[in-house]
């Protein structure tokens, strides 16, 4: 569906984590918009009305989930748009662009392994929901922070849901080895896996699954200014074979095939982890 433009209330912010050091995640959730369908992986571009001229452009956010109660947005503070985000009350409102991108496949029936990386949990919240059968579903989540920072309880009860915290280095060599077996063991049953998560785990992730040939989609986190592929600031190249031709046998967009770089807001930012180079 064509993405549009509302101005939605502010409903709350809800902290999470302990505080401290660790007070920097937040749920933002907002009236529903009027969307007539919205798609698990897709994302939204938000900018609240009382930002002014000191922050110009809008801030990309992952659909965490959608009903018809809220539009709840996951975030991390990480920058000046995210850290005067926290400062919005009940009532306020925000122009919000959306929904924007494409989605994660959703095959019922198919075991699918969704694997996350700290602040990747999010599209995950939605894709747990809407999935027709649920315990088809395997979550694997590594997290630096503790567990309570990220919305890791929304999937109690839901799917197969186990957290790796990373707390030292060998944690994370465990991490990937869990990875490599579970991708493999996917693989191997036809099914499914997806990803979201910081580009340096998205290419572990990405490895993993050319070396198991592992149906694998990846959600990239490119900086996002304008959301619709117009600014050309959040490009990811093809993965291109010895004769220079994009690698994937799945339906990717045309530029990809014919060698092309791409947005990946317009045309992700989902993508088969076979059609994109995330080495560049």
């Amino acid at each position: 569906m064509p993405a549009s433009i509302s101005s939605l209330t502010v409903l709350d912010l809800v902290p999470f984590g302990y505080g401290g050091d660790y007070a920097k995640f937040f749920a933002l959730r907002l009236n529903p918009p009027a969307w007539p369908e919205w798609k698990p992986g897709q994302f939204v571009m938000i900018r609240p009305e009382n930002w002014g001229a000191d922050l110009p452009w809008a801030r990309p956010f992952s659909v965490c989930q959608l009903t018809s109660r809220d539009l709840v947005l996951f975030f991390q503070v990480s920058g000046r748009g995210t850290e005067k985000l926290t400062a919005v009350k009940t009532g306020d409102k925000i122009q919000v662009l959306g929904p924007l991108g494409n989605s994660f496949v959703m095959e019922e029936e198919t075991p699918t392994l969704m694997i996350a990386g700290g602040i990747g949990i999010a599209p995950f919240v939605g894709y747990a929901m809407q999935h027709p059968t649920p315990w088809a579903l395997h979550l694997d989540f590594g997290h630096r922070l503790p567990v309570d920072c990220y919305p890791f309880e929304s999937f109690n009860d839901k799917v197969l849901a186990e957290h790796y915290p990373e707390r030292k280095p060998e944690d994370l060599q465990d991490f990937i080895r869990v990875m490599d077996e579970h991708i493999a063991e996917y693989s191997a049953k036809n099914g499914l896996v997806l990803a979201c998560g910081p580009t340096p785990f998205l290419r572990t992730v990405q490895s993993l699954s050319l070396k198991h040939k592992a149906r694998t989609q990846i959600s990239v986190e490119n900086r996002m200014a304008c959301g619709v592929g117009a600014c050309l600031g959040c490009v990811v190249k093809p993965l291109l074979d010895d004769s220079g031709k994009n690698r994937s046998a799945n339906p990717v967009h045309q530029a990809l095939q014919s060698g092309l770089p791409v947005s990946s807001c317009a045309c992700g930012p989902v993508f088969w982890a076979d059609s994109v180079d995330l080495n560049d």
